[in-house]
């Protein structure tokens, strides 16, 4: 009894254990990318494929030169035909099929059919492909990927200029002494580059520095950051090697102050001057009124004196005056200085009776008679 129970459970378990381990094998085998020929010519195309990529991802299809798939491309993706690439989605089990055109690569083959995530996680994988009378050299020996340490401070070197001041992106050099504590070569070390301002994440930018660094050495590495422009405030700037952060230094921007001027003197400007234009256009379109002259009878202030000192002013008789009777009206009449009118004496004496004693002769005037007095008549008596 004991015997066929256990015949049954391990036959239960030879028919279970298969699934799982499918399942596992198939997700341990990642992406992968299959070509319809692998070779071709310039101008033909080639059909990619591929499978165990992840679900509704934007994959690129590249021809690249100067790449193994164990190696991968030692060139980077300067060494593609990067305006002959391709995009493509995958569906929802991770499949895709996609015709590619067969363009020359800027290097040399060896060559591979590149397939790479544009979105989500990273992963890639490639094909050999032969492209059909294109150049064949090898590939630079190995030497190792090494290690870096920063031996001593990050500093920023540089100061800001007048065009910083007004808004122009601030530059400094990163610069620190690293060492290659491993016992491989490092050459032409790419760094990434990484402000940030506050709580904000790093926005990182490669860096690569020309040079060799053997084992056991170190040099000193200098690679230039810019922020934005208009930038200010308290920033980070992070170095990252190899993915992982080996040296930050603060860096406190200042303010550009020049931008805040200008924008205050035109604040100031700009309306003062639509103040004055506009005080201009309505001082040429109001209508001239009782109180204000207009343009053409305007006259300066010297001349309208002179002339009301020279004309007589004339004074125009009220109408419940009789003519010559209106207060003022003899003395806007009369130009010369006041005077009495009355003879200084009499011309003719008379008798108690009121009867003349004698008679009136013709008065001479002064152009006849330079002796006679103007003021003093005179006299024609009879004995």
């Amino acid at each position: 009894m004991n015997g066929r129970i256990r015949v049954a459970a391990l036959l239960l378990a030879l028919l279970l254990l298969p699934w799982p381990l499918a399942g596992t094998a198939s997700a341990a085998a990642g992406p992968a990318v299959t070509l319809s020929t692998s070779q071709a010519g310039t101008g033909d195309s080639v059909t990619v494929s591929g499978n165990n990529w992840p679900a509704r991802t934007l994959l690129m299809l590249l021809v690249c030169g100067r790449a193994t798939p164990a190696r991968g491309l030692v060139g980077g993706t300067n060494s593609c035909a990067n305006a002959d690439g391709r995009a493509v989605t995958t569906d929802a089990d991770g499949h895709f099929s996609r015709r590619l055109p067969v363009a020359e690569p800027p290097d040399p083959c060896p060559c591979v059919v590149h397939v790479a995530t544009a979105t989500g996680a990273k992963k890639q994988a490639d094909a050999v492909f032969e492209v059909a009378g294109h150049a064949i050299e090898p590939l630079p020996a190995e030497t190792g990927k090494g290690r870096l340490t920063v031996l001593t401070a990050t500093r920023l070197q540089g100061s800001s200029g007048l065009l910083t001041w007004f808004g122009a992106p601030p530059t400094r050099k990163l610069v620190l002494t690293v060492g290659n504590p491993g016992t491989a070569t490092v050459k032409d070390p790419v760094f990434q580059v990484g402000p940030a301002h506050g709580v904000f994440a790093p926005e990182w930018d490669e860096r690569q520095w020309r040079g060799t660094i053997g084992p056991g050495k170190k040099a000193r590495v200098e690679l230039p950051v810019e922020l934005s422009a208009g930038a200010h405030g308290d920033y980070t700037v992070s170095l990252k090697y190899d993915g992982k952060v080996i040296a930050d230094r603060s860096w406190d921007v200042g303010r550009p102050w020049g931008v805040t001027l200008f924008w205050f003197l035109l604040c100031l400007v700009v309306p003062a001057a639509l103040f004055r234009i506009g005080m201009a256009i309505v001082d040429r379109v109001r209508p001239p009124g009782p109180s204000r002259p207009s343009r053409a009878t305007r006259r300066p202030a010297t001349n309208i004196a002179s002339a009301s000192a020279l004309t007589p002013t004339s004074t125009s008789t009220l109408p419940w005056f009789a003519p010559g009777t209106a207060p003022g009206a003899a003395a806007a009449g009369r130009l010369s200085a006041p005077h009495d009118d009355r003879p200084t004496h009499p011309t003719h004496p008379t008798d108690p009776q009121g009867q003349t004693t004698g008679q009136t002769g013709p008065t001479t005037s002064p152009t006849t008679s330079p002796t006679t007095s103007p003021t003093t008549p005179g006299r024609k008596g009879t004995m």
